[in-house]
């Protein structure tokens, strides 16, 4: 497994709630924030346009490996309710990460699938597999169990809300 090779993961979780009650949660980047180990906040950008193509989203992040900063998500996909990603990033050619949300409707509800795809820019994981480029694949596959587990804590958090009403 190789960064340039845009390594991913996803998580799936069922919701007995309807696609656009599903969908009403899942586009409010507070959510995860209050969840994860990493990312602190994330609010839509007050300066920017409405949640939808093109709308920025701004995070604040910590991890002890890699310290504190900040990021400049802009929307990529909005097909409401359906599904909507956003890149890390100013460019999405050029991202730390591509993220993206499915919703697709059965008989027993909606599944929710959270994907990542790390890259094709340089991110945070970058310096440690310059440093160690020998560890290149243990680095990426620590950094997708970790983003995977903080996936599965958000959609669980988007299942509560959705199906709370």
């Amino acid at each position: 497994m190789r960064y340039v090779d845009g390594p991913t993961t996803e998580v799936s979780i069922l919701i007995a709630a309807t696609p656009e009650a599903v969908w009403d949660v899942v586009t409010d980047p507070t959510i995860p924030a209050e969840h994860s180990q990493e990312l602190q906040s994330a609010v839509w950008d007050p300066d920017g346009p409405e949640p939808g193509l093109g709308a920025r989203i701004l995070g604040h992040n910590v991890n002890p490996a890699v310290g504190e900063w900040r990021t400049s998500s802009i929307v990529t996909e909005w097909d409401a309710p359906n599904a909507w990603g956003y890149a890390v990033g100013d460019d999405p050619a050029s991202a730390a990460a591509l993220w993206r949300f499915t919703l697709t409707q059965s008989d027993d509800g909606t599944t929710l699938t959270q994907h990542v795809r790390l890259g094709p820019g340089p991110s945070g994981l970058t310096p440690a597999i310059e440093a160690m480029p020998d560890k290149e694949e243990r680095i990426i596959s620590k950094r997708l169990q970790f983003l995977s587990e903080n996936m599965t804590a958000n959609l669980a958090a988007v299942k509560a809300r959705a199906e709370a009403g």
